[in-house]
């Protein structure tokens, strides 16, 4: 759901999501996602509330791993990340919020030939639990963030879990997330995007289901080409370009190209050593023209066979 709180000439977009998603694998997501603008941008309120009963290979730590070394992890899991921003400048905007991601019924099958694995060796439990404050820092300048076509996004989160408040452990953690777009040739409806986001643990040991992971960024979008939760470990770079045509003249049919890479810190000695490119093409359908909401369908491919089909409601980024 999309829609305006006030003037659309001085409120961007806001936008809602709701579903229930059940997948072949068992799996059982319940999402409430919500950017809500309000009245002359004054707030922002970000809502990411999910129930997950989530079964999902895990690959162990780092760049290296391979598709042989696949380990069921069951668990189910409830996130509420919640926040609010107020309006320094233009454009600019800071706030506060709480994050809470609880999880039980852990376990893990083990991998084929029954050795131990990279979750077992950091420290895999049968529940955990991160809680603590967050600190937001934002620069908008899209106008509509479901198909922004110019400006840029900027985001610094810095996210301490603490015992206090709850954690099973103290850690830090710091997020940027930076998109750019631009109209390419100038004065045509083809846009070139960027995307670039860091991932890193700053201190302590999160619980190895909360550590940054292919897939597991606030949209699930990140690594087009591969497998969500591929690759896992402390410290994550992510790059991504996309070029979104159109195909015809009203904007119902368009197309992308997109390739990405993605590197991960090598676990214990936190080394970037390899990055995982991907790459692919979509189409894109509009479904609604008010609030320029396309339906994209994606098909990406990634290192060692891997190839996937990859489906949106709004852009990736």
């Amino acid at each position: 759901m999309a829609f305006y709180t006030h003037n659309p000439d001085s409120t961007n977009m806001s936008s809602v999501l709701a579903s229930v998603v059940v997948t072949q694998k068992r799996q059982i997501t319940v999402p409430i996602m919500a950017n809500i603008w309000t009245k002359n941008n004054k707030y922002n309120i970000v809502t990411d509330w999910r129930f997950f009963i989530y079964p999902q290979d895990t690959y162990g730590l780092g760049g290296y791993t391979k598709p042989e070394d696949a380990n069921l992890i069951d668990n189910s899991h409830i996130r509420l990340h919640q926040a609010v921003l107020r309006k320094m400048w233009k454009n600019v905007y800071a706030g506060i919020g709480y994050w809470l991601d609880y999880r039980w019924n852990v376990h893990e099958a083990g991998l084929p030939d029954s050795s131990e694995s990279d979750a077992e060796r950091y420290g895999l439990s049968e529940k955990s639990v991160s809680s603590g404050p967050v600190v937001n820092f934002l620069y908008d300048s899209r106008k509509n963030s479901i198909n922004a076509d110019k400006g840029a996004y900027i985001n610094l989160l810095y996210r301490p879990s603490l015992q206090l408040m709850g954690s099973e452990s103290n850690w830090h953690s710091l997020t940027l997330d930076m998109r750019t777009y631009a109209h390419f040739p100038k004065n045509s409806r083809n846009v070139l995007a960027f995307w670039s986001l860091t991932w890193l643990t700053l201190s302590g040991k999160p619980p190895y289901l909360d550590l940054p992971a292919t897939g597991w960024d606030a949209t699930n979008n990140t690594g087009r080409g591969y497998i969500q939760g591929r690759y896992r470990s402390l410290n994550m770079l992510y790059l991504e370009s996309e070029y979104r045509m159109a195909l015809t003249r009203n904007g119902v049919l368009g197309a992308v190209l997109f390739v990405n890479g993605e590197s991960f810190s090598e676990w214990p000695s936190n080394k970037f050593e390899v990055v995982a490119p991907g790459f692919g093409i979509g189409v894109r359908v509009k479904i609604n023209k008010n609030s320029n909401t396309n339906l994209g369908v994606d098909y990406g491919f990634g290192l060692n066979g891997s190839r996937g089909l990859f489906v949106n409601v709004g852009e990736v980024f």
